[in-house]
């Protein structure tokens, strides 16, 4: 059997067919089930490989949005929640970033985190209601994502944030699909049937999460939080990330140990304020006034110290 049923509307989306590859997964070995399900993974990059353009004009909008001042709003439910909240939730620590930049909404609310509770996810009015709480404008970005495509939760969300003049995303591993013609901008990564029929927490998940990460890391390089491919607006909170710091420093302005740690020392533990100081001999005031012209982009401030010197 290669397809599942298809008397219902969710029984026609190819995330919801039955994979031949896995047929009689339970009579298979461990390895045997491992093998399958890593073979099946495989095939989700090239998925999400045919979308990038797409991907690239989400990118674009988000990080135009941050920049004159407005927010990137996820919102999802289920295991596509979840993975939004994931993904706003480490933004902060990665590019320090104000939490209220990176939202999420999830149906059900933030209980939702640690248990299923998906009944929620059939109401549009839940989803409107939920939206309406965040007062999405034009500034905004809100991201819609739901594997099937055809969530009420997030589609009603996301219509609403539309109608409020926010820039709107769909993320999806359906195409043409409800939630895709609801937004703006359809991303829609074709991963095709699950190896556990409907499971989509799996390549779907995958998907998801892969594309999370390239809307969110590559508006904060468009940015300039990003410096070469270092993490140079990492949040130094604990031991860890403090030694990252130093190693970033390190390697962006070619200095030793101990020069690093004497510039981020003179820096107040700022990673971005030590490499502008480093690299152009500025003082902590002036690189803190070239990171506040140019909106924290590290790069640009470095150019700018070097211009006045």
């Amino acid at each position: 059997m290669t397809q599942g049923p298809k008397n219902s509307a969710l029984g026609r989306l190819t995330t919801e067919q039955t994979n031949p590859a896995s047929g009689d997964l339970d009579l298979k070995s461990a390895l045997e089930i491992a093998r399958i399900i890593n073979a099946e993974d495989a095939k989700v990059a090239a998925a999400v490989g045919h979308v990038l353009p797409k991907i690239a004009a989400a990118i674009d909008a988000i990080a135009i949005a941050l920049k004159n001042g407005g927010r990137l709003i996820y919102v999802g439910a289920g295991t596509s929640g979840r993975i939004a909240a994931l993904d706003a939730a480490e933004c902060p620590p990665t590019f320090q970033t104000d939490p209220k930049s990176v939202q999420f909404v999830i149906a059900g609310g933030n209980k939702m985190l640690a248990r299923a509770g998906e009944a929620n996810e059939d109401s549009r009015t839940l989803g409107q209601q939920a939206m309406t709480k965040l007062k999405p404008g034009k500034k905004d970005v809100v991201v819609g994502i739901a594997a099937s495509g055809r969530t009420p939760f997030t589609i009603a969300a996301v219509e609403y944030a539309r109608k409020r003049g926010a820039k709107t995303v769909a993320v999806v591993c359906n195409a043409n699909s409800a939630l895709g013609r609801a937004a703006e901008i359809e991303i829609a990564a074709e991963v095709g049937p699950e190896v556990l029929s409907g499971s989509t927490r799996m390549k779907a998940g995958t998907a998801q999460k892969m594309i999370l990460n390239m809307l969110t890391t590559g508006a904060m390089t468009r940015l300039g939080y990003v410096y070469g491919n270092l993490m140079v607006n990492v949040n130094l909170n604990n031991n860890k990330l403090r030694e990252r710091g130093i190693s970033i420093l390190q390697a962006a302005a070619g200095t030793t140990r101990e020069q690093a740690q004497k510039a981020l020392k003179a820096a107040g533990n700022s990673v971005p304020r030590a490499l502008v100081m480093l690299q152009s001999g500025v003082s902590r005031r002036e690189a803190e006034a070239m990171l506040k012209a140019t909106r924290g982009n590290v790069r640009l401030s470095i150019a700018a110290a070097l211009a006045h010197k």
